[in-house]
């Protein structure tokens, strides 16, 4: 369910007197792993490379926590906690302005992919860092962490940069180890809902390609053990298996006691057999010898039916030898005119001769004499439910690492209020009126100046905003740049869009807000930019 938030002003008084907190210290900055080992790794990108990208070209924008009303906050909200600062490698530079009509967009910029708490896969923007081993992403915090269901992480986590419909032009990238602000970790505190993630080296499928079959589990005595076992399947970050679902089954085996079983069962374990004739039948199965029942006990005119249980098949078939006792006793019938026919047709109501007509009828409209059989089915069978889906394999090869292929974004921290912001994401989703003004495929960008917001709804009191028409789901994480080059394509990430808001309420989205980078986002920012990925192939 999304939670819906309400965006409003706080109480200067309440604001001022509110201690400035320190920055975080390294160990109280939670991580969290998505992939820990080169295995884990391999499968999350066979799932997202296999069944020719099929689940990444049917992910949809992640839609939880989007939407917020909001406004302005003229007095209180956010404040520097010490001076601003800027980090990383892209150096100073000329930056780019608002009024430009042509604007370079970074290739930094990508969507990360996963799964929702609905089991689904779904997306959100993304953008690398800059760090030492050049193996970072930045996003929003509810794009990794689970605020939905309460889970710790998101499962099967990638980075994709440059994505469009199914194609990974740089590969993908494996998330590995998740960081964030404690008191989003803890509390789930909207000022602090971005996340720093290390990603291996990138990697795309060999000539090889993917393969995969189907996989199917043991077989559970109940639907509830099925569906437990199915939750611990798609929670485990080493396999790559899609499309769960749970099937009843009946399964034959040499160790489970015989039992009856329904004639449908047993024509399946026995394809294109007659079901009436005498098998041989398939292996663990039997049927009983034919019985033959009483007329009155057959309950349909037809050739063959099922009982309503659904466990004994009923046929008839004709009697021969009454048909032939009938055939010579007429030939053995008096010939003499017994009714004023003619003779030799044994006719006593005045019919044809030679039909045996006792009613003035034509002859041979008797109905045929039947034998009627009944038969019984078994087999050495155990009855429950199991989980079944698609599993992958794939041939991998390394492309090297995030920066060393797209590039790293500094970041900045402690920034002036009024400081201009480009914003560069993949928004989709529709204006509250309903008109669709992004399809979510292509990288967009927007320009504002940053203002004071605040969420107390969603326990975020010092947030920052800019005027944006990103709409919805898509663009939730997308990357806010400080001093943007046009001609590097490179600048200083500032923020990360965690919902879109409607100010003036006239249905359309104008708002974009993020929480407000200072020395603790420099802290998380740290430790996670010193951890090394490594390869996975």
């Amino acid at each position: 369910m999304k939670r819906t938030l309400a965006l409003g002003g706080v109480a200067a008084g309440l604001l001022a007197s509110a201690a400035i907190a320190a920055p975080a210290h390294a160990d109280q900055i939670p991580s969290v792993n998505l992939a820990n080992t080169n295995f884990a790794a391999q499968q999350v990108a066979a799932f997202w490379f296999g069944e020719a990208k099929a689940n990444l070209i049917n992910a949809t924008p992640y839609a939880v926590e989007t939407q917020v009303p909001t406004k302005h906050v003229s007095t209180g909200g956010v404040s520097a906690s010490d001076k601003a600062g800027v980090v990383g490698s892209s150096g100073d530079q000329k930056a780019a302005t608002g009024t430009l009509k042509n604007i370079n967009l970074p290739k930094t910029t990508g969507k990360v992919f996963f799964i929702g708490a609905d089991h689904r896969p779904h997306w959100c923007s993304a953008t690398s860092v800059q760090g030492q081993y050049k193996n970072l992403v930045a996003t929003a915090g509810h794009c990794v962490y689970d605020t939905k269901s309460n889970a710790t992480t998101l499962d099967k986590w990638v980075f994709i940069p440059g994505y469009y419909e199914g194609k990974t032009p740089w590969g993908i990238y494996v998330g590995k180890t998740a960081y964030t602000h404690y008191d989003y970790s803890v509390y789930e505190d909207g000022d602090r809902d971005y996340a720093f993630v290390t990603v291996y080296n990138g990697v795309v499928p060999t000539e090889g390609g993917t393969s995969g079959g189907h996989y199917e589990s043991r077989v559970y005595p109940t639907k509830h053990d099925a569906w437990k076992a199915k939750r611990q399947l798609e929670a485990d970050k080493t396999t790559a298996l899609s499309r769960l679902e749970i099937v009843e089954v009946n399964a034959l085996s040499r160790r489970a006691p015989e039992v009856a079983v329904t004639v449908a069962e047993f024509q399946a374990w026995n394809k294109d057999k007659d079901l009436t004739g005498n098998g041989p039948w398939a292996r663990l199965t039997s049927a009983s010898a034919p019985a033959e029942v009483k007329k009155d006990d057959y309950k349909q005119d037809k050739d063959s039916y099922v009982s309503e249980d659904g466990k004994t098949l009923f046929w008839r078939v004709k009697d021969g030898k009454k048909d032939d006792a009938k055939q010579d006793d007429a030939k053995l019938a008096p010939t003499g005119n017994q009714g004023g026919g003619k003779p030799g047709g044994g006719n006593q109501g005045g019919g044809k001769p030679g039909g045996g007509n006792q009613g003035g009828g034509k002859p041979g409209d008797k109905a045929p004499e039947y034998k009627y059989f009944s038969r019984t089915f078994s087999a050495k069978v155990v009855h429950g439910y199991q989980v079944v889906g698609k599993k992958l394999s794939i041939g991998l090869k390394d492309v090297g690492t995030l920066g060393s292929n797209v590039g790293g974004q500094g970041l900045a921290y402690n920034q002036k209020i009024g400081t201009g912001i480009f914003e560069f994401g993949y928004p989709s989703g529709s204006h509250p009126d309903g008109n669709y003004a992004f399809s979510g495929k292509t990288l967009k960008w927007a320009y504002g100046k940053t203002f004071k917001a605040a969420a107390p709804s969603m326990k975020a009191e010092e947030l920052v905003g800019i005027k944006s028409s990103f709409t919805g789901e898509g663009s939730i994480g997308s990357a806010w740049l400080y001093r943007y080059s046009n001609t590097k394509r490179l600048g200083y990430l500032n923020g990360v869009t965690i919902a879109v808001s409607d100010t003036d309420g006239n249905n359309r989205i104008d708002t974009n807000v993020s929480p407000y980078f200072d020395g603790e986002t420099l802290a998380v920012y740290k430790q996670a930019a010193a951890n090394w990925s490594g390869k996975i192939v």
